[in-house]
């Protein structure tokens, strides 16, 4: 049969294809020697599966937020973007930290092409691979070139290390414009190009963007004692800093309110972080055998046209419910199809085949609950 030949350092790391043998060597001379029968190279044998992060924080540790912890749920089972809004000290960053916790190992397939993109940046222990999702958080002051993917070698950015992972951008409005705009084609089409003078590259990047922001500069909108002289002018100033067409493509989006003093000194309640992750899991199955035979879809949040429809069309009640609601609210024609993508992943999580009212309902409340803003 065929062999494939690499360098020794990444032979242990090739070998996780398994289609083929894979032989590692130092030098052209051990490859001559190797194929003239006077010193053979053994096969390279795949490294060690890392899983890290597995004893992360515990959803059930955060106090209240209930409504957040749904959102995240929701979020984590369809692979659907979420904007969170809130006050400094909201919790927003805490139920962020938690969304590691929910997800399911990657798969095979996801844990190679997690890790060829973490061996392009140096990130991978020699030989091994990576089957926990990864969960990257860039700070507002990142380059364009961090976030996207740049440099002289045309290396991966951000977003491509978050690949079947988490996107976490906190003080979302901070970012650059321009790299906030630069998002919008790689939310839709799950890859990127990185064009440089000698190589254009393109990486995949189909990861959950997670973003918080504060209501406004000051962060205190909502609190008469606290906010400044300019309300609400200040929150809509803030606030439009992200495009009406970037903002189209939060399929999810909370306002995570200040816990009240009183809510802190109950005690832990809630669901723990395994018992969201195995509904989690278990949807993702459902989905997974949904779209067995559709090459490049995994989740309800690539599901698009006439599979769309096929999958996630609701009863007739929803249907009337989800028409009204859209002509009353303006929904745009993105943001109909991805509140029947929440919808249908809102009917996985309660193991109905059908989508219906109460499911379209759900959807449009964490669709609308942001529509001022």
């Amino acid at each position: 049969g065929r062999s494939l030949l690499c360098p020794r350092a990444s032979g242990a790391e090739a070998a996780w294809v398994g289609a083929t043998q894979v032989i590692g060597a130092d030098s052209l001379g051990d490859i001559v020697r190797h194929f003239t029968g006077q010193t053979p190279l053994p096969p390279a044998e795949p490294g060690e599966v890392c899983e890290t992060g597995l004893n992360g924080p515990d959803l059930r540790d955060v106090k209240g937020q209930e409504r957040g912890k749904r959102a995240l749920e929701i979020a984590a089972a369809g692979r659907h973007h979420l904007m969170m809004v809130g006050t400094p000290g909201s919790g927003k960053s805490m139920l962020a930290a938690r969304i590691p916790g929910i997800l399911p190992p990657l798969t095979a397939p996801e844990a190679l092409e997690t890790s060829m993109i973490q061996s392009l940046c140096g990130l991978l222990d020699e030989g091994g691979i990576n089957r926990t999702r990864p969960f990257r958080e860039p700070h507002h002051t990142a380059s364009m070139a961090a976030i996207v993917g740049g440099g002289r070698r045309a290396q991966p950015g951000e977003i491509s290390l978050a690949h079947n992972g988490v996107l976490f951008m906190d003080e979302f409005p901070e970012f650059p414009r321009m790299v906030l705009e630069t998002l919008r084609q790689p939310i839709e089409t799950g890859e990127v190009m990185v064009a440089r003078a000698n190589a254009h590259v393109k990486y995949p990047c189909r990861f959950m963007l997670v973003a918080a922001a504060n209501p406004c500069k000051c962060g205190y909108l909502s609190d008469p004692a606290r906010a400044c002289p300019r309300v609400p002018q200040c929150g809509e100033d803030y606030l439009g800093r992200i495009s009406g067409p970037l903002m189209d493509r939060f399929d999810l989006r909370i306002e995570v309110p200040p816990v009240a003093y009183s809510d802190l000194d109950l005690p832990a309640s809630g669901d723990s972080s395994a018992a969201v992750a195995r509904r989690v899991t278990a949807a993702r199955e459902v989905q997974a055998a949904r779209f067995a035979d559709h090459d490049g879809l995994r989740q309800n949040a690539d599901a698009e046209g006439g599979l769309l429809e096929q999958v996630a069309t609701p009863d007739a009640e929803g249907r009337e419910l989800l028409s009204r609601v859209a002509g009353r609210f303006g929904l745009s024609a993105r943001g109909y199809h991805r509140v029947l993508r929440v919808a249908r992943t809102i009917a996985d999580l309660a193991g109905e085949a059908e989508v219906r009212r109460p499911h379209v309902a759900e959807a449009l409340s964490f669709r609308l609950a942001t529509q001022a803003l």
